[in-house]
C-alpha cells in the first residue's frame, strides 16, 4: 500500500518546498540610473481587446522607466479596440502611438505578424512585447532593464500573477499552471540550460535585445508558430545566447481567458504543440498522450474509484488506496490553490479541472491542420499557412 500511494505522498511532501524555493526575481535588480537607460520600444499587439487595452496602455503610460516608445499595433480589430487605443494616444502626450495592422498575408499567424509590424517601426535598442491582458507595476520595467544588464542577458521574460476569476478559470487553469511547474519547477536550471527543449519563456512579458532579436530572425522566422514565445526563447538559447526568466507576481498580473469558451481555444491551440516542444525529441508527438494517460490516473482515476465504491463491490485494498490517494490529492490542490490565491473550495473540484485539461490535452492533439483564434481560422497546411476570417468577432 505504502508503493502504491508514494508518488501522490511525495508530491504532498515536495510541495512546500517547491512553492518556498521561488527562483529568480526580477526585482532583485535594480533599474539602470537614468542617465544611462537605453531606449525600449514597447509592442502590445491587439486584437479585439476591448475589455483589456485601456488597463494595460494606462499601466505602461505610468511607468517610471524614463526612456520608452509605446506601439499597439492594432490587429483588425472589430471590437472597438482601436478607437480606445486612439482616444488614449490623444491624451498621452505622445507617450502612445496607434498603428493600423496590415492584411495578414498568407504563411503568418496573427500575432507574430503584429509583433513583426511594430518592431519595423520600433527605435528602441530594447523591445518589449506585451500581451494587451496585462498589468504592469511602474517599477516593472526597470527593473526587466536592469536584470537583462546585470545577468547579462539577451533576453528577459517574467511569469507574473495570473488572475482566475470566473469558476471555470479557478477550475481548470490550475492544472494547466501545475503542469508547466511540473515540467519547470526550477526557474534557475531553466537560466543555466542551453538545450533548447528545457527553455520557457511567457510571451506576456518578453524584453529582448533588438540585435539579438534580429540575429534570431525575429517574428518573420517564427511567422506561422502557434507558440511563438516558447519558439522564441528556444532560438535565442539555440543560438548560443543567454535567457533570463525570473518570477514577478508582485509587479504584473495578467487575466489570460475570461470564459469556458476562451479557455477552450486558447489551450486547445497551444497545449499539445507545447508540450511536444518542451520533451525530448525521442517521444515525439507521444507526449500530450503520455501526458494525458498520466493525468487521468494521477487526479481522476482514485476519486472515480472512491465514488464507484459506493455504488458497487470493489476490492477492499482498491478502496482503500483510492480513498488514501484521494485525501492525499486534496492536500496537495489545497496548498496550491491558496498558493494561487484560489479560493479552497475549488480543491473540491480537482478531478473535474484535471479531466477538463485531459480532454483539452486530447483535443489539442487532435485537432489536425486547422485552428481557430480571435474570430480567425488557421490552416496550418506545411510548409504554407493560410488564415481566413470566421463570423466570431473574438
Amino acid at each position: 500500500m505504502l508503493l502504491a500511494v508514494l508518488p501522490w505522498l511525495l508530491l504532498v511532501l515536495v510541495l512546500p518546498f517547491v512553492m518556498w524555493v521561488r527562483g529568480p526575481r526580477v526585482r532583485v535588480c535594480g533599474p539602470p540610473r537614468k542617465e544611462d537607460a537605453p531606449l525600449v520600444s514597447i509592442i502590445v499587439p491587439a486584437r479585439n481587446e476591448a475589455e483589456n487595452i485601456s488597463t494595460c496602455v494606462a499601466s505602461l503610460l505610468n511607468s517610471v522607466y524614463p526612456r520608452r516608445e509605446i506601439i499597439v499595433v492594432d490587429d483588425d480589430s472589430v471590437d472597438g479596440t482601436g478607437d480606445i487605443v486612439r482616444i488614449l494616444e490623444e491624451h498621452s502626450n505622445g507617450g502612445v502611438r496607434i498603428v493600423s495592422g496590415a492584411p495578414l498575408p498568407d504563411g503568418w499567424l496573427g500575432k507574430p505578424w503584429a509583433c513583426w509590424q511594430g518592431y519595423q517601426l520600433a527605435r528602441g535598442e530594447l523591445l518589449l512585447f506585451t500581451d494587451a491582458d496585462t498589468r504592469h507595476d511602474d517599477a516593472l520595467l526597470g527593473h526587466a532593464v536592469g536584470a537583462l544588464r546585470n545577468r547579462e542577458a539577451d533576453m528577459v521574460s517574467v511569469m507574473p500573477r495570473q488572475l482566475l476569476v470566473s469558476f471555470w478559470e479557478r477550475l481548470i487553469m490550475p492544472h494547466v499552471f501545475a503542469l508547466i511547474m511540473f515540467r519547470y519547477p526550477d526557474l534557475k536550471r531553466v537560466n543555466r540550460t542551453r538545450d533548447p527543449r528545457n527553455v520557457i519563456a511567457n510571451g506576456q512579458f518578453l524584453l529582448i535585445r533588438r540585435d539579438a532579436y534580429e540575429a534570431v530572425g525575429g517574428h518573420e522566422a517564427l511567422r506561422g508558430e502557434v507558440v511563438e514565445d516558447q519558439a522564441l526563447a528556444q532560438r535565442v538559447v539555440g543560438s548560443g545566447r543567454r535567457l533570463f526568466v525570473a518570477h514577478a507576481d508582485e509587479l504584473m498580473e495578467t487575466r489570460m481567458y475570461r470564459s469556458l469558451r476562451a479557455i477552450i481555444e486558447g489551450w486547445s491551440k497551444n497545449l499539445a504543440i507545447g508540450m511536444r516542444r518542451a520533451s525530448p525529441e525521442r517521444l515525439g508527438t507521444a507526449t500530450p498522450w503520455i501526458t494525458a494517460a498520466i493525468m487521468t490516473v494521477m487526479w481522476v482515476l482514485p476519486p472515480a474509484v472512491v465514488v464507484a465504491s459506493m455504488f458497487t463491490a470493489v476490492s477492499p485494498w482498491f478502496e482503500a488506496w483510492s480513498l488514501t490517494v484521494t485525501v492525499l490529492s486534496l492536500v496537495y490542490w489545497l496548498v496550491l490553490l491558496v498558493r494561487m490565491r484560489v479560493p479552497p473550495l475549488f480543491a473540491l473540484g480537482y478531478p473535474i479541472g484535471a479531466l477538463s485539461v485531459v480532454a483539452l490535452t486530447i483535443r489539442s492533439g487532435l485537432r489536425g491542420p486547422r485552428i481557430e483564434w480571435k474570430g480567425r481560422a488557421y490552416q496550418l497546411d506545411s510548409p504554407q499557412l493560410t488564415a481566413t476570417s470566421t463570423t466570431s468577432g473574438s
